[in-house]
């Protein structure tokens, strides 16, 4: 079952031109960001989108992500026809189909790690019939998330007492706690060093592999080479969708990384 559908979705920036104005001047600018991609995502897939920069990457992230709306064509999500939905319709789907991950962690400092997985609970949007969560429903499930990226013993810490990997494994907590169709992760270990960056890619690994269905926008090929699927960009256009034949254990390379750093540190 598609979790994503694409069909070709436009993104089209006007610049220039007079303030207002619901006709396009001489000086008009159109900036064609997408030109008609098709894309599809099956439930249980982990796929990287990659391309250089004015690819086309953020857009198509923003526009996954129901940040943005295409300028033309259909994104359907979880059986949600996306391009003409309201504003709470948009804000239900952020809250309850999307996990965002970010490179900047996005964690409020003067809460506990706890607090900050509990947030989109908190905020939650109640479907009809729905009845309200108890403050201990909410507490279990973000207890229970936490549990399952290994921060058991870091649930009352503050993100200033957490590592960078700590505090990924804390979003990444926080975006799987509502149970959404998939999760996006844009940069995800951009600000991690090389053995934090292994173990949230083997977090990725492991957590794809209990059904999650994870889309993560790199700039980095070897990040790449631990998903399943690698979607390139270029110029507004898919130009290469390509499944990844040999695809690397993240925690694996973690495992002889830490051997080699191991025996330079003994010398």
């Amino acid at each position: 079952m598609a979790v994503i559908e694409m069909r070709r979705i436009k993104r089209e920036y006007r610049m220039g031109g007079k303030t207002g104005s619901k006709k396009e001047s001489a000086d008009t600018v159109v900036v064609r960001a997408l030109r008609g991609v098709d894309f599809s995502a099956e439930a249980g897939e982990f796929v990287s989108v990659m391309g250089p920069s004015g690819s086309g990457k953020s857009t198509l992230m923003n526009i996954l992500g129901c940040l943005d709306k295409p300028t033309d064509g259909t994104y359907t999500l979880d059986g949600i026809e996306t391009s003409s939905s309201d504003s709470d319709t948009f804000a239900y789907i952020r809250n309850r189909k999307i996990g965002f991950v970010f490179q900047s962690f996005n964690l409020l400092a003067r809460t506990t790690a706890l607090e900050n997985v509990e947030l989109p609970l908190f905020y939650r949007r109640r479907e009809k019939n729905e009845k309200n969560q108890q403050i201990s429903a909410r507490r279990e499930r973000a207890v229970a998330a936490l549990k399952d990226v290994g921060l058991n013993e870091r649930m009352d810490h503050f993100p200033s007492q957490l590592s960078g990997g700590q505090q990924q494994r804390v979003a990444i907590a926080r975006a799987m706690v509502n149970d959404p169709a998939f999760i996006l992760a844009d940069e995800p270990t951009g600000n991690l060093d090389t053995g934090m960056t292994l173990e949230i890619m083997g977090l990725f690994q492991q957590l794809n592999a209990g059904g999650k269905t994870i889309i993560m926008v790199t700039h980095e090929p070897e990040l790449a080479a631990y998903t399943k699927r690698i979607i390139t960009l270029r110029d507004g256009e898919l130009v290469s969708d390509v499944q990844v034949k040999k695809r690397r254990n993240a925690l694996d390379d973690l495992s002889h990384w830490n051997k080699d750093h191991s025996l330079l540190a003994g010398n």
